[in-house]
């Protein structure tokens, strides 16, 4: 990994317990990504991967191993690093522009305030929140507020950025939008990304790996799904594509059914904890594993179309109404005044 951008070399979390013991949440952890790369880790709750995104941060110390970017060792929070909270984290007495400005003056100490604030505009224009600098948190949405939480990122120039879960807690139109967003910033900037998630659409749509976490406690990393769809992608296209529900099923197959037995899984097989197993699905994926789910639905559709059905029984016969005659409608009230005795 000596190559690698960002490297994780072994890495472990341990925890006291009240018998004298410990608990270990995760152990023996080794990924590189290389720079540009965008990579999304998915994994059950409890295995771990906030807490790896935490010791990537600084904010966190293993109690094994090291952590390396751009071959320097993690030993504290750092403006080389970025962090995107699930919650927006923003000062409330700030204004849009205000907060941006606030983390690009904490890295460019000796810039003007004119500096400051071109600099902060650059990335306020590029989420797309032009005319709305002078406002406060409190005057914007939810997505608004994280659009501003990525442009704070963005803008210190950070190596990379690091992603908890940013758009769990938007509606779906808005998290869709976000998700453009970063997908079209990552491949214009070239950033290099490291994301939570438990959306396996949206890790699908965004990563260019997608690294799948055991269950906790003794978590391991079990594989690299390499993504085999195109880099330039499109969310409307994106589930035509031949190979789409081929990595969809593999990482579901996994999180549902496999995560579970990983450690017996392991014990049958010599696996390499430092050489984790990459994975490119690149076989469609048959008809028959198509789930019936709101993403699946249209191409279930279209097979249940192809296939030839019984002709629906016809109504028995009614009573005959003419074709000029429109409707019934209820009586009006000056119909049902003049019908009373």
């Amino acid at each position: 990994m000596a190559n690698a951008f960002i490297s994780i070399e072994g890495i472990a979390k341990r925890f006291p317990t009240p018998d004298g013991g410990e608990t270990t949440v995760f152990g023996d952890l080794w990924l590189a990504m290389e720079r540009g790369e965008f990579t999304c880790i998915i994994g059950h709750s409890g295995c771990g991967k906030t807490t790896v995104l935490n010791i990537l941060a600084g904010l966190d110390r293993p109690s094994a191993g090291t952590t390396l970017v751009d071959n320097q060792v993690i030993e504290g929070p750092s403006l080389d690093r970025a962090v995107i909270f699930q919650s927006h984290a923003l000062l409330p007495w700030r204004s849009v522009m205000g907060n941006v400005a606030y983390a690009v003056a904490s890295k460019w100490r000796r810039w003007s305030k004119a500096e400051v604030q071109a600099h902060a505009q650059k990335f306020i224009d590029l989420v797309g929140l032009t005319g709305a600098e002078s406002k406060r948190p409190s005057e914007l949405s939810g997505g608004m507020k994280q659009r501003v939480g990525i442009a704070r990122a963005l803008s210190i120039e950070p190596k990379i950025m690091l992603m908890d879960e940013p758009f769990s807690a938007l509606d779906a139109l808005t998290r869709g939008t976000l998700q453009d967003e970063v997908r079209r910033i990552c491949l214009t900037t070239h950033q290099t990304a490291f994301m939570i998630t438990h959306d396996v659409d949206e890790a699908i749509y965004l990563a260019d790996r997608v690294v799948l976490m055991t269950n906790g406690p003794d978590a391991v990393l079990a594989e690299i799904v390499e993504n085999p769809l195109p880099k330039e992608r499109k969310r409307a296209d994106i589930h035509r594509h031949p190979l789409y529900y081929g990595v969809r099923n593999h990482i579901i197959d996994f999180l549902v059914s496999r995560s579970k037995g990983f450690a017996e899984e392991m014990k049958g097989a010599a696996f390499d904890k430092r050489r984790v197993p990459v994975v490119r699905p690149d076989r469609p994926a048959p008809v028959s594993d198509l789930a019936v789910s709101a993403a699946t639905r249209p191409f279930v559709d279209v097979v249940r179309a192809s296939v030839p059905s019984a002709a629906p029984e016809e109504p028995p016969p009614g009573p005959f109404v003419p074709s000029h005659r429109g409707p019934t409608r209820p009586p009006s009230f000056a119909q049902r005044r003049r019908k009373r005795p």
